[in-house]
């Protein structure tokens, strides 16, 4: 089987993370509701033509999608995949509010157009003038997970550099309505609802690597008894020893549902460093691969920031990296990440 290795990984946050000059030395809890990402200077990337009618998923897409391609010295990808939940949600809010304002008459398809899925996929090719292979997962919270397998796959299928990314934009409206429906759980999610955009140039050569990619994992819901048997069958069949894992990040968010979490936490990684980030980068579909981004820093920079922690062990050296995250019970993913 062919490997799989991340050249390169840039992320867009509500943190100072798109220039990534110090891994997350100023990171900050965030502490609104909601929280918007930290936007770079777009104009660096696209062109002020285009960047006008460009919705913020599409904006953010491009821009972390041209940057993850320049940092790998690579042109042009042999396949671009993305994972998006929501996809442009802006746009969608804009189209139904005009249908409802205007009665269902003098609709424009602009805004219609604009808000599918696959929009920031296609942004991204035609600014590339890229003709292969381009493919958008909406899998829920596995959504960017999905474009991961699929990377993995395509390599195995003699393609060699991939653009994998998963991004989601906050909108304006959806995500009060969101917010609203949280409030009346019995455990709400106590981290603010975000955005971001994360992308990563995948090959299936090893030089100047960042991590390898060894197996990813999904799926559509496990019992809180049966989430450590499940874990330790995923580490068998990739010949991991739990102890071998220098450090498992966790995609805790607060709710009722971090049980999952703690399952693990006080069982087989009691000993573990154990790490989270969403107070970091907030809640949204595709949060984790923010977390998969977290993941290739600390094998790149063998250095974990103290606002990542959970507990207090730690490692001198990080080899072998487990991230795991599920939503509301559901969409489970666990991705295995190891230093080259």
């Amino acid at each position: 089987m062919k490997k799989c290795f991340v050249h390169s990984a840039v992320s867009i946050s509500a943190q100072n993370t798109f220039d990534n000059v110090q891994f997350l030395s100023d990171g900050k809890t965030l502490s609104e509701e909601k929280t918007n990402a930290m936007y770079p200077d777009f104009k660096q990337f696209i062109a002020a033509t285009s960047l006008r009618r460009m919705a913020t998923g599409v904006k953010m897409g491009v821009t972390a999608a041209k940057k993850a391609l320049k940092d790998a010295d690579l042109k042009m990808p042999d396949a671009i995949l993305t994972g998006t939940g929501l996809g442009c949600i802006t746009e969608t809010e804009k189209f139904l509010t005009v249908l409802i304002t205007d009665n269902e008459l003098y609709l424009t398809p602009t805004s219609f157009i604009q808000s599918t899925h696959n929009t920031v996929g296609g942004a991204i090719a035609l600014d590339l003038q890229c003709k292969s292979y381009n493919n958008t997962f909406t899998n829920g919270a596995n959504s960017f997970e999905s474009s991961l397998i699929d990377a993995k796959l395509s390599l195995e299928e003699g393609l060699k550099n991939i653009l994998v990314g998963g991004i989601d934009e906050l909108g304006t409206e959806f995500v009060d309505y969101l917010n609203l429906v949280e409030k009346q759980r019995e455990k709400p999610v106590k981290v603010a609802l975000s955005e971001g955009a994360q992308f990563f140039v995948l090959s299936s050569e090893a030089k100047n690597a960042v991590a390898e990619v060894v197996d990813v994992e999904i799926s559509g819901s496990i019992s809180e008894e049966n989430i450590e048997s499940k874990l330790k069958l995923f580490l068998n069949e990739n010949y991991i020893f739990e102890e071998e894992i220098d450090a498992v990040i966790f995609g805790k968010n607060g709710d009722g549902f971090d049980a999952y979490y703690e399952i693990l936490q006080n069982g087989i990684f009691s000993e573990t460093q154990q790490l989270h980030y969403k107070h970091l980068c907030g809640e949204y579909f595709t949060a984790s691969s923010f977390g998969f981004w977290v993941g290739t820093q600390i094998l790149k920079f063998q250095n974990v920031p103290e606002i990542l922690k959970l507990n207090s062990n730690q490692k001198r050296n990080y080899k072998t990296i487990l991230l795991y995250n599920q939503l509301k019970g559901n969409n489970h993913s666990f991705v295995l990440l190891k230093r080259c």
